[in-house]
Parts: structure tokens; sequence; C-alpha cells
């Protein structure tokens, strides 16, 4: 007698649709699964991103910083140049990645972090500075600004502020927002926020683009202002890929900033360049046009440079302008009253490096503007990796026109002189 299973019975008597569906059941069921699809490969570094193929074996990469610093004695500090009269010493050592820097109303210089997440005060006790980490456990504190008594510091995702700091170095007060909620997305790329007062009495600071070459957001690649009284922003300026330091005209008042253009064109393309806002709504290019005449390969297409506005000045390939300040003090000789100094951190995305100095730039009464060398000797090796000993990051002019400039590769801040 033949033998008749559950499951025959059930398919000889079911409905066609029913039928259907006990085979397909019937067949998942005696059928092994298939094998999980393979993992996609993670996602290259925000600075891989818009290399091309014959790019992507390239061993150029970025140069991370001595975390820890290292101390003033294991400088070679006589490789440094500077024209005569000029003299550079060691201003304050321990502070790891001295980034941007603020002057208080005291004498106190306030240092940022760009990868860490504190913030330092330096105060001079009678020729001997003491270094203090008054604020910690921030999200990418780079900008810091100062003004009547109340320090602000720019975070990756807001803006706050420590009203009487300067006398409160040892008990911080606590941080009372400014303005919130400028990093929704968690961005990659460029999310280090460099900070200053316009002389409107608003806070300006950058959100770079979220990579190398992408097509950015509202509220990417620009630069913004926000009034301290009520929180509310504002777009000063479009199309700029990533601006880590801007200062005004003393004269005209205008706002001055530099830019990073993007990577992986070439070795000599595209410049880093310095501009300035003449008005209002004005718009670099990016992620369309580069160095002012230059489209990109991808973004460029059907878009012609003449849409967006020019540099004031061509920096250099690859050569990572950063913190920049007019000269308005007296010690310098005056041919350097209103010249800008640009601290140039150094390029990672070229064969041959070049930078890792701080440049001078002159600008005219018709606002052309001329670029000369001020303080060199932190590159040792222009093929070598790293390159360099040292690396610029920010100046700022101290009250008695000295000159200080923040090195994050080793956490050293200097001090530049003059004496006839």
């Amino acid at each position: 007698m033949k033998m008749v299973t559950g499951f025959q019975f059930a398919l000889k008597h079911a409905p066609a649709a029913l039928a259907a569906a006990l085979l397909a059941t019937s067949a998942c069921a005696q059928t092994p699964p298939a094998a999980a699809p393979a993992a996609a490969p993670a996602a290259p570094p925000s600075w891989q991103q818009g290399r091309s193929a014959e790019q992507n074996t390239s061993t150029l990469h970025p140069f991370a910083p001595l975390f820890t610093g290292r101390p003033a004695s294991e400088l070679p500090l006589d490789k440094l140049k500077l024209p005569a009269g000029f003299k550079i010493e060691v201003w304050a050592e321990g502070i790891p990645e001295a980034r941007s820097l603020a002057l208080g109303d005291k004498g106190t210089v306030f240092v940022s972090n760009r990868n860490l997440s504190d913030v330092y005060a330096v105060v001079d006790r009678g020729g001997k500075r003491e270094v203090k980490k008054i604020l910690a456990g921030l999200k990418s504190p780079n900008g810091v600004a100062f003004s009547k008594g109340t320090l602000f510091v720019a975070e990756r995702h807001r803006i706050t502020r420590y009203d009487g700091i300067e006398e409160r170095l040892d008990s911080p007060p606590e941080a009372k927002v400014v303005i919130d909620n400028l990093d929704p997305t968690t961005q990659a790329g460029h999310f280090w926020k460099f900070l200053a007062l316009g002389p409107d009495g608003k806070l300006y600071f950058n959100v770079g683009a979220p990579g190398n070459i992408v097509l950015p957001n509202y509220n990417q690649a620009a630069i913004h202002r926000v009034d301290p009284k009520t929180g509310v922003m504002e777009t000063v300026a479009r199309g700029v890929r990533n601006s880590v330091g801007f200062d005004w005209d003393p004269k005209t008042k205008e706002l001055w900033f530099t830019n990073h253009a993007r990577d992986w064109i070439s070795d000599d393309l595209p410049n880093d360049t310095l501009h300035r806002v003449s008005r209002k709504n004005m718009n670099y290019g990016y992620p369309f046009c580069h160095q002012g005449d230059l489209l990109d390969p991808e973004y460029g297409k059907g878009r012609s440079c003449s849409e967006f506005d020019k540099p004031a000045l061509k920096l250099g390939p690859h050569i990572a302008p950063l913190g920049m300040r007019f000269y308005t003090g007296k010690m310098f000789p005056a041919e350097y009253q209103g010249n800008i100094f640009v601290a140039m951190h150094g390029s990672w995305n070229r064969s041959t490096k070049h930078g890792y100095n701080v440049m001078r730039v002159i600008v005219d009464d018709q606002g052309r503007t001329t670029l000369k060398p001020f303080l060199d000797g932190f590159l040792v090796d222009e093929k070598g990796d790293p390159p360099m000993w040292g690396r610029p990051v920010d100046v700022l002019q101290m009250r008695d026109g000295a000159m200080l400039v923040s090195d994050d590769y080793n956490g050293i801040i200097y001090r530049i002189s003059y004496k006839k």
C-alpha cells in the first residue's frame, strides 16, 4: 500500500493558489539558504574622496600632530629664518595641538584644539608663562574669540560663551549656548570652525564642505555670522570649501579670509586662495570652480567660472593657509603696517611638499596684493614623510606689537619680535 504524506494529501485537495503557496514553502524548506551577501567595503576616509583611479595607489596622506606635544628643548630653532632685525623664541610649551589663538582683556592668551577636546589659557607671570587647561571634553573646539570679558568657543556643533572667564581660570563658569545645531548630520570632512568677532559685534564662523569635492547642503561650504545677543544667524559668503582664518581690513572694515581648494586634481592645481568680501551674497565657486579660473572635472561640467567671484590672491597649490591677521602694531617697521600675515600649515597632497611657513601679504591702496616670505625653516625635506618639524596654524598680534605663532604639530607657541 502506497503511503501518502500529509503534505501530498494537502497538495492534492488544496485550491490552485494554495497549492502554489505550499509548493513554494516546500521548496524553501528543502533548499538550503543562500549565502549572505558580502559586506560592502568600508567607505574611504574623507581625505581620500575625489581620487582618480590612477591616484588610488597614492601614498600621499595627511600628517597627524604629536598629540603629546614636544618640549622646546628638542626643537631646532636655529633652522628658523626671519628678515633682519626680527627674533623668534618659544613663548609657551606644553599645549597639545595648539591651534587658534585669542587675546583676553588682561593679557591671557586662549588656545584651542581641533582633534582633541580642550581649551587652554596661557598667563604671563612676570616673564614666565603658566599654562592652564580651562575647558575639557568639548567637541573639536577649534574656534576661540574674546570680547569684553567673554570667551566664545566654536565646537563642531555649537558656539558657546564663558562670561568673566579671566577672573575664573581655575573654576570656569558654565557654558551658555549662543547657537546650536550647527552640525545636524555629524558631517565628515571639514567640520572644525574658525571663530572671530567682527567690527559689527557679530561672531563669524565657517562651516566647511563635508568632503574633498562634494555638493554641499544649504549650510555647508560657507561663512556665516551670528548675533551673540539674539542667536540669529545669517550667511556672509558661499562657495567657500574650507576657511580656517579670517580678519578685517582696519581701514575698509572688509572681511578677508583664507580658503583651502580641493585635493586630487594634480600636484600644482588648484591653488589655495585669499579672498576679500566686498559686497553681499558673494560666491567663490566651490564645488564648481576653483581658484577663480579652474572648472572642477566633475562638478564644473556645464558651468563657467565667470559665474563666481575671484580670489584676491592665489597662494599656492595645497599649501594649506590657516590663520591670518592684519598687522596694526607699532613694533615692526612701518612697511609692515597693514600687511596680512598668513600661517601656511603646509602641503600633504603634493609629491613635493611646500609651505610650513608664515607669509606676508602686502595690499596696496587699489586692493592689489603681493606675497612675500616672512618666517621659514620648518620644512626640512620636501620629499620626506613627514617633511617638516613644525606646522604654523594661527598668528596673533600682542599689545606690545609682537606676534605669536601657534604650532599644532609640537604643541608650541612662538613669539616674534623686532628690534633695530
